[in-house]
């Protein structure tokens, strides 16, 4: 762990001491929430408790203001810029979805170029369509084996800002939900020396910070700015995150622009997940990551054992587009036993009641942390081994062996959105110009983008998904059977 918090700052919680010291003064309500402490709706308290509905309040004086804190709030910040190693810390309730586009909008305005690969989450590409920034795709190198896209290579960045000068800043995945790592070092060092930006999607890299033998995280690299899903692998409530600022960032502009979209009403249960699972973390990091390690690493040795499954891991590292691996990712390739990895999801939760992250068309990614059992992980082994008996097949021809597909950018994503458009039948889409998003949930990386030719490869993609029982999101046709092109 490279970073040297101060561990005396790091046992405070200011917003968690704030709200008991608020709790306890008995204060009358006559502000919001109109649940007034719960009292309004009482199936709400009983289902939630109420001591949660009791904190469920909206800023005042002594709780600070998620907009302009200069308190508790202020104060909390500045302790988790201490403990993620970062000049400034900014708290956030609107999901890592926020973060993303915080940094994104702080950085690039319209017909502002920024470099990225093109397996973001959707979050990025939702920016470029807010604030018109033009994107610079580099392609993510491609495991054809296991169906993945990996990281970004350093050479391939290094041609990138070579070709494109004047492009402002470079979004990095790190890692990716599979686990892959990029050279980040690499890739800040030759950035910076070419005067851009780098940021990082850090939403599953939470860990890096506080974890022992963990790849580098974006601050210790010295990224300008860090997206951390707090909520990932950290602890928090869903939808809480950190927008990390490294030095030569101004978090007060990054504020202002975060307010632009960020709720003025920041939920105080989010907030305060935050505070004391930076302080949990902080204090208990190293054990509570070391345990999820022992837990990964003994469900990929076991899994392995099976056959036909293939948990992937570190032997992955090639030092270029597969830098380095996470391993807290128990992350599962299906395609040798005849299922998709969507179909094994399926049957986890509908079969043996087990629920996983995500499945896609290749593999599944099951999330591992100290908060699960011994027993539940020999649960999931033990349910594996049972759907291969009983689900396994030996024919594997007709399935789709890879997920990423090189984009062919024809418009900005912003234009093509709000372009004119009409629905076309998927199956006649092929040729156009997509105006909006299909893409799988999770994990919400889209499969097109506005703006993007859309060819039969793409279309069969889809449909194969869709066939398989992928989530499809993203088009204004809630039935996914049309998509909106640009209506040239």
């Amino acid at each position: 762990m490279g970073i040297s918090m101060n561990i005396l700052l790091q046992q405070k919680a200011p917003i968690y001491e704030a709200l008991v010291k608020h709790k306890s003064n008995r204060v009358v309500p006559f502000d919001v929430p109109g649940h007034k402490g719960g009292r309004g709706n009482k199936e709400l308290t009983d289902f939630l408790g109420e001591n949660c509905l009791k904190v469920d309040v909206n800023s005042m004086k002594p709780l600070d203001n998620l907009c302009h804190p200069t308190s508790v709030i202020r104060e909390a910040e500045q302790i988790a810029a201490d403990a993620f190693g970062a000049e400034a810390a900014l708290f956030i309730v609107n999901g890592t979805t926020a973060s993303v586009q915080g940094m994104i909008m702080s950085v690039c305005k319209a017909g502002d170029k920024i470099i990225m690969p093109r397996n973001v989450h959707r979050s990025a590409i939702n920016a470029l369509v807010v604030c018109g920034a033009i994107p610079i795709y580099v392609n993510p190198g491609v495991n054809r084996d296991l169906g993945i896209p990996l990281g970004m290579s350093l050479e391939d960045v290094k041609q990138a800002i070579t070709e494109h000068p004047e492009a402002k800043a470079i979004l990095v995945n790190n890692p990716t939900y599979y686990g892959i790592c990029s050279d980040l070092r690499g890739i800040v060092d030759f950035a910076h020396e070419h005067n851009v930006k780098v940021l990082v999607d850090e939403a599953h890299g939470t860990h890096f910070y506080f974890g022992d033998n963990m790849p580098v995280s974006a601050m210790e690299a010295g990224a300008d700015m860090a997206a951390v899903s707090m909520h990932k692998t950290g602890g928090s409530l869903t939808q809480s995150s950190f927008l990390l600022c490294g030095e030569g960032v101004n978090p007060h502009h990054v504020r202002q622009v975060v307010n632009l979209t960020q709720t003025t009403s920041g939920s105080y249960l989010l907030l305060v997940s935050l505070d004391l699972a930076r302080k949990n973390l902080s204090l208990h990091g190293r054990e509570l990551f070391k345990k999820t390690v022992e837990y990964a690493e003994y469900a990929r040795d076991e899994i392995n054992k099976l056959g036909d499954f293939y948990a992937f891991g570190s032997e992955l590292v090639d030092y270029d587009a597969v830098f380095d691996f996470d391993p807290t990712k128990l992350s599962v390739h299906t395609r040798k036993m005849g299922l998709a990895g969507i179909e094994v999801y399926d049957l986890l939760r509908d079969e043996y009641g087990i629920q996983i992250e995500f499945g896609d068309i290749s593999n599944f990614l099951a999330i591992i942390s100290a908060g699960d059992r011994a027993l539940e992980i020999e649960r999931l082994i033990a349910s594996l081994s049972e759907i291969k008996r009983l689900y396994g097949k030996e024919d594997v021809t007709g399935m789709f062996d890879h997920e990423y597909i090189d984009p062919d950018v024809v418009l900005p994503p912003q234009i093509a959105f709000y372009s004119d458009k009409k629905a076309l039948p998927i199956k006649k889409t092929v040729g156009e110009i997509c105006g909006e998003f299909v893409m799988c949930y999770p994990p919400g990386i889209p499969i097109l983008a506005p703006g993007e030719r859309i060819t039969d490869e793409i279309v069969n993609y889809i449909l194969y998904a869709k066939d398989k029982g992928c989530l499809l999101t993203g088009t204004e046709d809630m039935a996914v059977n049309n998509i909106n092109v640009v209506n040239l």
